[in-house]
């Protein structure tokens, strides 16, 4: 199980425990804050100063150590925890208005402007509701378009010592696409989101259907595999 780490968030991304949402205005805020504390702006009054604020209880603990946040156009967070073995399954519902959104795992070395899929530091699937709409998986700055109807709810099955990362539609359970990779570090949930919003079920056991597909093997997902 994970939460979200508030502490990559974009600061255009309000993350509230398993739960995040566009926030445009988020950035600004945070300069204005910013400015005041350095004394640079407006004087902050004594209640409202954020040396007294109270420090949000959703902001966890890193399991890779403290890094910078994501900046720039990678509206990204990650997870808090660390995937170095084993099978691991979650969910995901995006709001279907989102403009922008993607799914998928990074390694934590993911560099604070990169965006998903952009480097070969992550893999994920993307849905682009912006002028066009676009379904694809990306990897290492490659995209194949996915011929499924893009579903409101994602499940993704990660098995790090097969080295497979495989998307559903979690309602129906029909396979979308099957990376294959030899993962040579640690892996962290990774998530995108721009003018929208999305909410992460963890914790959730490896549904029966999803482990049958995957013992049917290569044979029915090696066309979903080229982005390895």
């Amino acid at each position: 199980m994970f939460r979200l780490d508030a502490s990559t968030s974009h600061q255009n991304l309000r993350v509230d425990d398993l739960s995040v949402e566009w926030d445009a205005m988020g950035g600004k805020v945070q300069d204005i804050k910013a400015r005041e504390k350095d004394g640079k702006g407006r004087t902050a009054s004594p209640v409202n100063s954020p040396a007294r604020g109270t420090p949000s209880p959703k902001r966890m603990p890193s399991g890779r150590g403290g890094r910078d946040r994501f900046t720039a156009e990678s509206y990204t967070v990650l997870g808090d925890t660390l995937i170095d073995g084993g099978e691991h399954y979650w969910e995901v519902h995006y709001e279907p208005d989102s403009k922008a959104f993607g799914v998928g795992v990074a390694y934590r070395s993911l560099g604070r402007f990169e965006q998903l899929g952009k480097t070969a530091a992550s893999w994920c699937l993307h849905i682009n509701n912006w002028l066009q709409v676009s379904f694809t998986a990306k990897h290492a700055n490659k995209a194949k378009v996915l011929d499924a109807p893009v579903p409101d709810c994602l499940g993704v099955h990660c098995d790090f010592h097969q080295g497979l990362l495989s998307f559903y539609n979690a309602r129906t359970k029909q396979l979308l696409h099957t990376f294959k990779a030899k993962f040579t570090q640690p892996l962290l949930p990774a998530f995108t989101v721009w003018c929208g919003s999305f909410q992460v079920m963890t914790g959730l056991q490896v549904p029966s259907s999803v482990r049958c597909l995957q013992k049917r093997g290569s044979a029915t997902s090696s066309s979903n595999t080229s982005l390895t």
